[in-house]
Order: structure tokens, then C-alpha cells, then sequence
């Protein structure tokens, strides 16, 4: 590595010691918030601020060009009672960087701001949009969600996350269903009810053996699962009502919105979605995005955890520094060798993008 890079690596340890050192739950991000904006303008950048989103475009911005968005977020969950260390303290031990959210997402978000200082004064054929946002964890209205409608329009983008820099080129989207099916209440005794259990089971296992039609080339089949299921308030009386939830993992092949109207057209039980939001996302091999993931090197895969790329209607591609099973456990660590090899893979993939960006 050389030594550009080698101080630039350096650079964002420094940058994630300070973010580990201010917590930033979700909803509770303003010190980090603070944190970023202070070293973008430092670095020469120009930020601009929504909430506790942080925002910026590189030099040159053209309205007629398309706009490559670097996204991370900077929230946590809360530590798990399980810590044995200070969440809040940057220890670095044999290699390994500690602190909560050192690994889900910080060292990607330091090394993204990192990275978009170094080329923010670039000449590209594309605008370069640095977007780190708040609420992630949670899906925040004042995260992800309010601040696209701000940034106008967005044409692709690399979302941070722990992926070991490796390139997901899709993730599945989510739909959670609350279904309630309909009998009449009745003495247990008469047999004259009608027993609204016996009615979500014959729908459970309509679920159980329902195949949508269409099948995504990337990310297969639907995944339907039924996972909590009530009714009843004593022995004695049938129930005339039974409720069950669906969880449903969902695809490119169809909307949100599609597989709600399928399965509701299916199903005898009222069916109710918490949220359509969490949508699939999905390109291919010949996206750009994931050409310049393969020049550099990278594997392309589907991921299995969800994102903010949920709530991107454009082509997105997953892939940061540390280890998703990492993410949200007790003494939370990135390693420093992950950081400074990330920090390489991002240069490597940014030159790899804009040298045939276009072609």
C-alpha cells in the first residue's frame, strides 16, 4: 500500500475513535452528526445537514450528469446487556478496534468520508454524492426516507455496510403480515361453532404451499413463513376470531404492494401489512456498479441482512468493512487490518468505476 493510502487509513481509525466515543443510538445521532460535518469542512468540503443526516456532492456538480450517492450510516442500536466493555470506549487490542458500532456501520462511514475527501475535487464524468445518514436501525422517518426527497436525483449508489468488501448485488425486501381469521364463538361442548383456529389453519397452510408465479433471476422465490399465532380466552369457549402473523422476504419480481393483493386474494383471514416499504433490490452482473466490484477484485453475492438500499428506488450494490455477524453483538470489534484493506478496495473500486464509467 502506498503511503497516501496508508495516511489515509490512518485517518479514518482516527475518525471512527471519535464516533465510538459519542454514542449515537438511533434517533440520538447529533454528536456524531457534529462529528462528520466538522471533518468534512475540514477536508475542504462543504456539508450540508437535514436532521442528523449529513450530505455533500464533490466538486463540478452538473444536473445533466448521473449521480454515484456513497451512503453509510452512523446510528447504532443500543449496547446488548452482554458487554463486558465499555461500549463507548475505542480500546484497540491485538489488532481489534472495540466499541459499539465500530463494525455496524463506523468503519465504513469513516472510511467513505474519507475516501469522497480525497476525490472531492476530482475531475469526473459523474456527480459524486456523499450521503451518511441517520436512523437506519430503525427506519426512521427522519432518516433515509426524509433526506432522498432532498438530494433530488440519485442514480446509483454504494451503501457501507459489513460486508467483509465483498459486493452484494441484491437483498431481499420484507413484508409482515397481520391476519386475523373469523368464526363464531360458541360452547365447546355443542359443536356448533365455528372455530376460528380451524380457519387459520387451512389458510396457514395455504401459505405453506403458495408459489407466486414469477421467480427472480437473482433472488429466487418469495419466502413466506408463518411465526406467531393466538386466539382463544379459555377452555371452555370457541374462539371466533384467531390472528397469526406472516413474515414474507421478498423479491424484485413483484411489489410490495403485489404480493400483499396476491396473498389477501388467497387467504379466507383479513390481511394487513405493517409497512410495503422494505422493498427487494437487485441488479446484474452487468451493472456497472457491479463491473467495477469484479475489477476490483470483488465477489458478488445476496445478501441476507436488510439496509437503507430498501428505500432506494435505483440500482444499488452492498459492500463495506467488517463482518455482518459482527453486527450488534456483545463487544462489538472491526479489526484494523478490515480498515485498512477497505480503505484500499474503495480507492481500487472508485478508479475502477470512473475509469470505465461510460463504456
Amino acid at each position: 500500500m502506498n503511503e497516501v493510502l496508508k495516511l489515509r487509513s490512518e485517518q479514518v481509525i482516527a475518525l471512527l475513535k471519535e464516533m465510538i466515543r459519542r454514542p449515537s443510538h438511533s434517533g440520538e445521532e447529533g454528536a456524531v452528526a457534529d462529528l462528520i460535518e466538522a471533518r468534512l469542512r475540514e477536508g475542504g468540503v462543504v456539508p450540508k445537514r437535514l436532521h442528523n443526516n449529513i450530505f455533500a456532492y464533490a466538486d463540478g456538480y452538473d444536473p445533466q450528469r448521473e449521480t454515484l450517492m456513497l451512503n453509510s450510516h452512523i446510528d447504532t442500536v443500543r449496547p446488548a446487556t452482554s458487554y463486558t466493555r465499555d461500549p463507548y470506549s475505542p480500546d484497540e487490542i491485538d489488532g481489534k478496534i472495540y466499541g459499539l458500532g465500530s463494525n455496524d456501520a463506523g468503519a465504513s462511514v469513516a472510511a467513505l468520508v474519507e475516501t469522497f475527501i480525497a476525490w472531492a475535487h476530482k475531475p469526473l464524468p459523474y456527480n459524486l454524492l456523499l450521503a451518511i445518514s441517520a436512523e437506519e436501525e430503525r427506519s426512521g422517518e427522519k432518516g433515509m426516507r426524509a433526506l432522498l426527497p432532498t438530494l433530488g436525483k440519485v442514480d446509483m449508489a454504494l451503501v457501507g455496510e459489513p460486508t467483509d468488501m465483498q459486493a452484494a448485488i441484491g437483498e431481499r425486501g420484507l413484508v409482515v403480515l397481520d391476519c386475523t381469521a373469523h368464526g363464531t364463538s360458541g360452547h365447546a361442548a355443542h359443536g356448533e361453532a365455528v372455530n376460528a383456529i380451524y380457519v387459520a389453519l387451512r389458510d396457514i397452510e395455504r401459505l405453506q404451499n403458495f408459489k407466486f408465479e414469477r421467480v427472480s433471476p437473482l433472488l429466487g422465490d418469495i419466502r413466506i413463513s408463518t411465526t406467531m399465532i393466538s386466539a382463544g380466552s379459555q377452555h371452555n369457549i370457541i374462539p371466533d376470531t384467531c390472528s397469526f402473523v406472516v413474515d414474507m422476504r421478498t423479491t424484485d419480481a413483484y411489489t410490495n404492494e403485489e404480493v400483499v393483493t396476491l396473498i389477501s386474494e388467497a387467504l379466507s383471514s383479513d390481511v394487513k401489512p405493517r409497512s410495503t416499504r422494505i422493498r427487494a433490490s437487485a441488479i446484474g452482473e452487468t451493472h456497472p456498479l457491479a463491473q467495477a466490484a469484479t475489477r476490483a477484485g470483488r465477489s458478488l453475492f445476496v445478501s441476507h441482512t436488510s439496509s437503507d438500499m430498501s428505500l432506494m428506488e435505483f440500482p444499488t450494490l452492498k459492500m463495506g468493512i467488517g463482518d455482518t455477524h459482527r453486527s450488534h453483538s456483545a463487544d462489538e470489534y472491526v479489526l484494523r487490518s478490515e480498515i485498512v484493506e477497505g480503505v484500499a478496495i474503495y480507492e481500487d473500486y472508485l478508479t475502477q468505476f470512473t475509469k470505465y464509467y461510460g463504456n
